[in-house]
């Protein structure tokens, strides 16, 4: 490290280059795939490599998988950032000097790989039965170790670890196919999955795909309706979340520009990204641009309070950095992303919101959807659905969709549950992918809901 230390200030001031940034990162991960009791992946492998980013007014990038070539990643970068010359200006701040590891109670790099694909055969076999035709079970951990340091005297070396597990089944039956998966996730070890209960978890996928296949068509039109925490925490994730990292902002490409200071949503909802929580899957000790991970409220009582930054956003819009710059690996660039995003609970209990409901629908689960940051509508599918009548649940609904105008929905909620739950890990996509942890209570608001197709 050293002799890039020496390299990089060289090459620096050859280049009239005023800052500059270095990422060492190496990465040991296994992954394990199997599709009906055949196994479609078994990797294990470690990756070492260097991403150099150099300022001069525009980003110039470079990167390298072989560390012998570590000193020409550094001067293309600083050749590309003296040809782009623009005007952006970025955030410096002071240097920081540190060391972060986050420890997992037992490590997954001291169990053998017959172990791993020992449980995912486990899940394959539990997965069996009934009216399924297609079983799913997917395995992945890694330890990312990763030296940062830039021309400012900073110098950082964080250990994390990262544990993902899934599985999906599919049943078939009166000329129909419905779906049902988990997951769980988190930086952690081998610890996670000695927590998980198999048995109960993989008959709660087999059961909710079968009993989905009996389950009626969705009603259409505008309705209460009751989203879980998972409905919940991708709802505020990619409806909100998104609009709220600063590039879109700069970008134009969110409805919340300029709203800073402004009540957006029902004053009693408080959402947060938060990286710093222990063992969630999105959690982090410095982002990828050497920036301490922090809390940060993104609403507070209804009211717009903050955009997750990065150096550069954080410049433009005369905010600090908090920490939100993040890259998928070394050979990419960080851009502004969520790490963990929650809804605060309130003190709403989940019956008493049933009962408040006339005619409408509880939705669980989240089934993929798309938004428009910029026009402010999203529309979601959930995994399932019931109906509300007078205050009962009552007959369950598949293939159901829940749509509508972002600040509409934000300030049509009329109750926050107590019952946080952040339990919902997976990767968020943005031309990378980053890993992501979302959540909340159950919320009550009013929504469009219809059929998928």
């Amino acid at each position: 490290m050293e002799g890039l230390l020496r390299t990089a200030e060289e090459l620096a001031g050859r280049y009239g280059i005023s800052y500059y940034e270095i990422r060492v990162t190496r990465v040991t991960a296994s992954h394990l795939s199997m599709q009906n009791g055949q196994l479609e992946e078994l990797g294990m492998n470690t990756e070492v490599g260097i991403g150099v980013r150099a300022f001069n007014g525009a980003w110039g990038f470079s990167s390298a998988n072989d560390m012998s070539r570590a000193g020409d990643a550094i001067e293309a970068a600083m050749k590309i950032a003296k040809l782009s010359r623009g005007d952006s200006k970025i955030y410096l701040g002071d240097p920081v000097k540190d060391r972060a590891e986050i420890r997992p109670k037992k490590s997954f790099l001291d169990l053998d790989i017959e172990d791993k694909l020992a449980l995912v055969k486990e899940i394959d076999s539990l997965l069996r039965g009934g009216d399924i035709s297609n079983r799913s079970v997917y395995y992945g951990d890694g330890l990312k170790e990763s030296f940062y340091f830039n021309s400012l005297g900073s110098e950082i070396e964080t250990v994390v670890p990262r544990l993902r597990l899934s599985f999906s089944v599919t049943a078939r039956g009166n000329g129909e196919m419905q779906s049902y998966w988990k997951s769980f996730g988190g930086t952690a070890g081998w610890e996670l999955v000695e927590r998980i209960d198999l048995n109960r978890w993989t008959a709660f996928v087999r059961e909710k795909a079968i009993s989905l296949l009996h389950a009626q068509s969705p009603p259409s039109g505008e309705f209460p309706v009751i989203m879980d925490p998972e409905l919940t925490g991708v709802f505020i994730h990619e409806a909100l979340g998104h609009a709220v990292e600063a590039d879109s902002v700069k970008n134009g490409d969110s409805i919340l520009a300029g709203k800073l200071g402004e009540r957006i949503a029902v004053e009693g909802l408080t959402v947060v990204d938060d990286p710093t929580l222990p063992g969630k899957f999105g959690s982090y000790v410095y982002d990828d641009e050497g920036i301490k991970a922090r809390r940060v409220e993104i609403i507070k009582n209804g009211v717009l309070v903050n955009y997750l930054t990065d150096r550069e956003t954080s410049a433009l819009l005369g905010l600090e950095p908090n920490g939100h710059g993040r890259a998928q690996g070394y050979s990419y660039q960080p851009l502004v992303r969520m790490s963990n995003t929650y809804v605060e609970p309130g003190d709403w209990s989940f019956e008493e919101m049933v009962e408040e409901v006339k005619n409408g629908l509880y939705m669980i689960g989240d089934k993929g959807g798309e938004v428009d940051t910029a026009n402010g509508t999203f529309t979601f599918g959930a995994k399932e659905g019931y109906i509300i009548e007078n205050g009962e649940i009552k007959a369950q609904v598949r293939d159901v969709a829940l749509s509508g105008w972002i600040l509409n929905v934000l300030r049509n909620i009329r109750a926050i549950g107590d019952d946080l739950r952040i339990e919902f890990p997976g990767y968020c996509g943005k031309g990378q992918w980053v890993p992501v942890d979302d959540g909340g209570p159950h919320v009550l608001t009013r929504a469009l809901v219809g059929g998928l197709r």
